[in-house]
């Protein structure tokens, strides 16, 4: 089953509710950089994510050095953001 891209105004209305979250320059995903107090901190946020991403079959683009991650959300079966994304970026925004 196809998972559906949101449209331009989905997109937007998501992106209000999700402070700190910014449209990717190729308008494809939604990203954010966190930072934790120590690597600790930041290893902990990410295995919280990854054991959510593996119940929703769902996985980030993630980028992470010490105390710093960058995530970026994306479908790639829907070719951009889906409402998958924005659920993700709830959860996290919620466990940060």
């Amino acid at each position: 089953m196809a998972i559906p891209r949101l449209t331009e105004i989905e997109r937007d209305d998501a992106l209000k509710g999700l402070p700190g979250w910014t449209l990717s320059e190729d308008g494809l995903a939604i990203e954010i950089e966190l930072e934790f107090g120590d690597f600790n901190e930041a290893f902990g946020f990410m295995a919280r994510v990854a054991l959510y991403a593996d119940k929703a079959d769902h996985h980030p683009e993630w980028f992470n050095v010490y105390n710093k991650v960058r995530v970026r959300l994306t479908t790639h079966d829907a070719g951009g953001l889906s409402a998958r994304d924005v659920a993700m970026a709830q959860f996290i925004d919620g466990i940060v």
